[in-house]
């Protein structure tokens, strides 16, 4: 079996307890070394084997995995935050089907989470915003042309960038050119919830200032919306005293 496991954002302890089991049983971990934190590893069982997939090949990776079934041992391929979000695990899954090799997947907390936490942000507020748009500038990995900046930029809502601190220029001007004011706030969040954690608000307009200044190029995400330094919005109604629910009546307005 192999299991594709999420590592969570960076902090040691934000794993879920299905994750923590999977690696302290696992007879091998391949983990993305570039951006797991290490001290995961520290719960894995003494004997355990352990493979630095940075500089591996999705061959490589396939061919550890496809070793260790025939060997009928246990496989965790660990995963930076959730990998259902630019983890490259489609590619590794369609493998293992063409050769018959059973896996399952268990998901993590994403970096996004993580960087609202850090923040203490709700990236839905009544009033701003009800919509994330999670997305990345183009870079070696193209992007499809209906997926724009700028295309997404014209709605307004709350946008979280992965991989493209090192673009923060670039961005900024594609965001400004699809529809945001330049003041719009944003924040670069680096590391969050890792020991290094380092976050800094600023605004569209001076997002490649903030991002030169503190020397933040990647390992980052970028927060773009009105929800990161909101003014007025709107009560939930959820708790509103005179709003019904399927759990409560609404008290009568005097």
């Amino acid at each position: 079996m192999v299991n594709f496991v999420g590592a969570g954002p960076g902090a040691k302890d934000l794993v879920t307890i299905r994750a923590y089991k999977l690696i302290a049983s696992a007879d091998i971990i391949i983990y993305a070394g570039s951006l797991v934190n290490p001290e995961l590893l520290e719960y894995a069982k003494k004997d355990c084997q352990f493979y630095n997939s940075a500089g591996m090949t999705l061959e490589e990776v396939i061919g550890v995995m496809s070793d260790a079934s025939r060997k009928g041992i246990e496989v965790v391929r660990l995963h930076t935050g959730d990998p259902c979000i630019y983890g490259a695990i489609r590619e590794q899954m369609d493998r293992l089907d063409a050769l018959g090799i059973p896996y399952a997947y268990c998901p993590g907390v994403s970096s996004f989470c993580g960087a609202a936490a850090s923040l203490n942000i709700e990236y839905t507020l009544p009033g701003i915003s009800q919509s994330i748009i999670i997305t990345r500038m183009e870079g070696r990995t193209p992007v499809p042309e209906k997926e724009s900046i700028e295309s997404f930029a014209a709605h307004n809502s709350t946008m979280v960038l992965f991989l493209s601190a090192g673009m923060a220029g670039e961005l900024s001007h594609k965001l400004i050119s699809g529809g945001y004011a330049g003041d719009t706030p944003a924040a670069i969040v680096y590391k969050a919830t890792w020991k290094e954690e380092e976050k800094y608000i600023c605004t569209i307009e001076t997002l490649e200032e903030t991002a030169k200044k503190h020397n933040i190029n990647r390992t980052a995400l970028i927060i773009i919306g009105d929800v990161l330094v909101p003014g007025s919005y709107n009560r939930s109604e959820l708790y509103n005293p005179y709003f019904t629910t399927g759990y409560r009546k609404a008290l009568t307005e005097e």
